[in-house]
């Protein structure tokens, strides 16, 4: 059914478009056998991503896109969207609409209608809407849209053969929309002025007469400057004759065909099943019952990450590590290689075994733990949980959601502060994510690092974490000049029972992942501790930062080597701590400001490559440099404090 698409034929360009979390990525994985990321929230897909496949000896070029909610634009994300169609102007689109919101979805596809370009309707996660009691007529929509509409549950593929077929049969739909003479001859009339070659021109005219903040930028590049100018009067000359905002009112009739259609062709039962996920979801954002719930979350979670993957880590060492250890030991070799193998620095133990036993159990366990909670949408309802936190520090809701997925992962959480509108909220979001919160590999490391010490340890850690990087931000917020804020509209995705094949699939791709990526690093980062400690580098080097790690920070002088570990990958500094632990060359105070000073020193090197895109190269230097200068400060800080209190 499926292949790669190696040969020079020319490509249908395909599409895949609707709103935030809708199953996008879900359907771009089942059309072309490849895996990008798929959870029950929103902002999952941040950038385009296409692969050439050939479905029923056809070649196709499959795109994944951001979610939208409108061709007029309001997010960096969705003008990404439009820039890509009205650049590249794809042959076919396959418009995700989401069962479970049809108005909004229909709202949505009235605007991409408007396209003419040849569609196929994906009506996704019908299961969901039949637990409601709802249903939908699919044939009767897809007669008088003049689409065809394939029904699926997308996480379960179901659809998708039929979805490929139907790529050969896709229509441009039929919109009956009037939004009234004056608007109708004022699109007609702008766009016979705009050249014949220019794609979209109705749409293009559409959006100007809403005064979409973008249209006149791209206008520009496309058409000499004394036709914009009188197209551009053309359209203020209609506006001005409206009494009322005309995107009020292009927005309303398109609302209003909306309701029409989703009355005809939607049916509700009278008696419905009760709705437990709403309730479930309700009691985890409420302010008083959500802060239980997250600490039973966290205590379950660390039970799992402390005892079972220990039992499968000491099961891997002994199964993997030892026989090879007591093979290499039995050879007689000379020091050097001795050292070089499965010395202190040896590539096989600092490398390969810190990489495959000891951090790689903790994520596995941790990654599917994690995605049960993604896959169940508990982590947009924890955004809500903590939105009046956020607002202390001069972040509007729309922050919220960029600091909870960077719990999942700092570098694509990064990104997504594009669609923050205001810039002060933007740098605010950016340095608190690469500052104090922990990605998910990061939380699992240290919550395994930690649960030797107990929860004690667990909690003063984290604690202190969380009141430092609360602690900046309302720092910042003092310090920063105040401009607009974003609006807040969160969707809500319902709570739902996790897919345990999409679970498990998820957790797969993540730790092949890490594996791909990590493993290499580990084997250079033990390499070139190696080195430096075979030619005196390592040792001149902990002698002139003894004043500092020794003496201010109360550290034994090998967590130099643990720093150096962190620039290379932090998961490598965590399995480097957790052996000074079994080792007892770290005492418990110690063990508490190591992890805190890994977690706040130096971010990946892809959210530094983040922090430069969305920030400029020269300001994100000069943060991370900030970054990593207080680092050093709150770990003194929290050391004098814990000899203190213990």
């Amino acid at each position: 059914m499926l292949k790669k698409d190696n040969n020079t034929t020319p490509s249908k360009k395909v599409f895949i478009l609707g709103l935030p979390n809708s199953g996008k990525s879900q359907i771009f994985n089942n059309l072309t056998g490849q895996y990008t990321i798929v959870a029950n929230y929103s902002f999952t897909t941040v950038a385009a991503k296409k692969v050439k496949v050939t479905l029923q000896d056809i070649n196709y070029e499959i795109v994944d896109t951001p979610g939208l909610h409108s061709l007029y634009i309001q997010s960096e994300e969705e003008l990404l969207v439009r820039d890509i169609i009205f650049e590249q102007r794809p042959d076919i689109i396959i418009f995700c609409m989401d069962a479970n919101r049809i108005k909004q979805s229909l709202v949505l596809l009235a605007d991409i209608i408007e396209l003419e370009i040849p569609m196929v309707i994906l009506l996704n996660a019908l299961d969901e809407t039949a637990t409601k009691g709802i249903w939908i007529d699919s044939d009767g929509l897809s007669e008088t849209l003049g689409i065809p509409i394939i029904e699926s549950i997308a996480i379960k593929s179901i659809g998708t053969n039929e979805l490929i077929k139907s790529l050969q049969n896709a229509k441009i739909g039929r919109l009956k929309i009037n939004y009234g003479d004056l608007v109708n001859h004022g699109i007609a009339a702008i766009a016979r002025e705009l050249p014949q070659e220019l794609k979209f021109r109705n749409k293009i005219a559409s959006l100007m007469l809403l005064s979409d903040p973008f249209i006149d930028k791209y206008l520009n590049i496309q058409i000499d400057k004394e036709l914009f100018l009188k197209v551009k009067g053309m359209a203020s000359q209609t506006i001005f004759q409206y009494e009322r905002s005309m995107n009020v009112i292009i927005t309303n009739k398109r609302s209003a065909w909306a309701d029409e259609i989703t009355a005809k062709f939607t049916k509700r039962q009278k008696i419905a099943p009760g709705q437990l996920s709403q309730k479930i979801a309700g009691v985890c954002r409420h302010p008083v019952y959500g802060v239980p719930i997250l600490i039973g979350v966290i205590l379950i979670l660390y039970f799992f990450v402390v005892n079972v993957a220990g039992i499968i880590a000491n099961f891997m060492k002994i199964i993997l590590w030892n026989p090879v250890e007591g093979y290499i030991n039995g050879l007689g070799l000379s020091r050097f290689w001795s050292e070089f193998l499965i010395g202190n620095y040896g590539i096989l133990t600092l490398g390969l075994m810190n990489a495959i036993i000891t951090v790689l159990p903790i994520l596995s366990i941790f990654f599917l733990f994690y995605h049960i909670l993604e896959d169940m949408g508990y982590i947009p309802n924890l955004s809500i949980l903590t939105k009046n936190i956020m607002n202390k520090i001069g972040l509007s809701g729309a922050a919220i959601m960029p600091l909870t997925l960077g719990f999942g992962c700092k570098t694509m959480a990064t990104l997504t502060t594009k669609s923050l509108s205001s810039k002060k909220e933007q740098y605010i979001t950016i340095f608190m994510l690469a500052f104090a919160i922990p990605c998910a590999s990061q939380m699992g490391l240290n919550m395994a690092v930690l649960g030797k010490l107990g929860l004690k340890a667990l909690f003063a850690a984290f604690g202190f974490l969380l009141i430092i990087d609360v602690s900046v931000g309302l720092l910042l917020n003092l310090i920063i000049k105040s401009d607009k804020k974003g609006i807040f509209i969160q969707e809500l995705p319902p709570i739902r029972l996790p897919g345990i094949r999409a679970v498990v699939k998820k957790t797969y791709y993540r730790l092949y992942w890490f594996l791909k990526e990590a493993v290499p690093v580990f084997i250079y980062a033990s390499l070139t501790l190696f080195i430096f400690n075979e030619i005196g580098v390592l040792e001149g080097l902990k002698k002139i930062l003894s004043p500092v790690i020794v003496g201010f920070l109360g550290l034994p002088i090998d967590m130099v080597d643990a720093l150096i570990l962190t620039i290379a990958r932090q998961e490598a500094a965590a399995g480097y701590i957790i052996k000074l632990i079994e080792k007892g060359n770290i005492t418990y105070i110690q063990t508490i400001v190591a992890i805190c000073l890994a977690q706040m020193f130096v971010p990946c090197f892809a959210t530094m490559v983040a922090m430069g895109k969305q920030l400029g190269t020269k300001k994100a230097l000069i943060t991370i440099l900030i970054i990593n200068v207080n680092a050093f400060i709150f770990a003194g800080v929290l050391n004098a404090l814990l000899h203190l209190i213990f």
